[in-house]
């Protein structure tokens, strides 16, 4: 008879630094028993601001928000569930308030060192490899001891996407309106359009004529290298 593949346990692994360096793994947790249900939110804001006497309005895109990872799982101090706690057989005698300990202290405790609560990845097999920081937690006890020990604890957490500056500056394109630009004009090029397709905005086509000092923006010679600069978008 074929071996079972052995079932793996959610991880969570605790950094300092915000580049992922700096893991301290005493502070890593081990979930007891993998979660019920997890849940990926994608949420993209946008401008739907109608101008006053409209019926409707353009949609415009704002922003992406930082993707969300939500995890419900369950912390057990019974000793009934099947499989509680692995290999790791520690879980299963730890009482539920030291188990819930071990958890705060990798995801939520403060870390005096660097002044705010850890860098986190959350492994779970091949579905999860997710760079985060805690978002929200909400506890829910539902099982206790006749002195009001809890026995059994619901953990909700919702966790945010993080990703560094650097890694954020790595992944812009160069075509990003947010960098800077050079483009030689050509003889049927209007500034106008050459903003355009740029910004993806024509109104920023005065900032552009302003930056580069041009005396007209009707007429723009034919091999004169325009520089398009980085722009604060309220300015349009």
């Amino acid at each position: 008879m074929a071996d079972r593949k052995k079932l793996e346990k959610l991880l969570i692994r605790s950094f300092a630094n915000r580049d992922f360096s700096g893991e301290d793994t005493d502070r890593k947790f081990i979930t007891p028993i993998n979660p019920e249900s997890f849940t990926k939110n994608y949420k993209v804001n946008n401008d739907t601001r109608t101008g006053h006497g409209s019926e409707g309005s353009e949609v415009r895109y704002k922003s992406t928000a930082p993707e969300e990872l939500r995890l419900e799982f369950i912390l057990d101090g019974t000793k009934t569930m099947e499989s509680y706690g692995g290999e790791n057989s520690t879980y299963r005698n730890k009482p539920v308030k030291e188990q819930l300990q071990d958890f705060l202290h990798c995801v939520y405790d403060m870390d005096k060192n660097i002044h705010r609560p850890r860098f986190l990845i959350v492994f779970w097999g091949s579905e999860i490899d997710f760079r985060c920081v805690l978002s929200n937690l909400d506890l829910n006890y539902t099982l206790f001891e006749p002195d009001g020990s809890p026995l059994r604890v619901k953990i909700n957490a919702t966790f945010l996407k993080h990703k560094s500056r650097e890694e954020q500056l790595a992944e812009n394109k160069q075509s990003s309106p947010d960098l800077t630009h050079y483009r030689k004009v050509n003889q049927s090029d209007r500034l106008d359009l050459m903003t355009y397709r740029i910004y993806n905005n024509s109104n920023y086509f005065l900032q552009v004529a302003k930056a580069n000092a041009l005396s007209s923006i009707r007429h723009v010679a034919a091999g004169k290298e325009i520089y398009f600069p980085p722009f604060d978008k309220n300015e349009a």
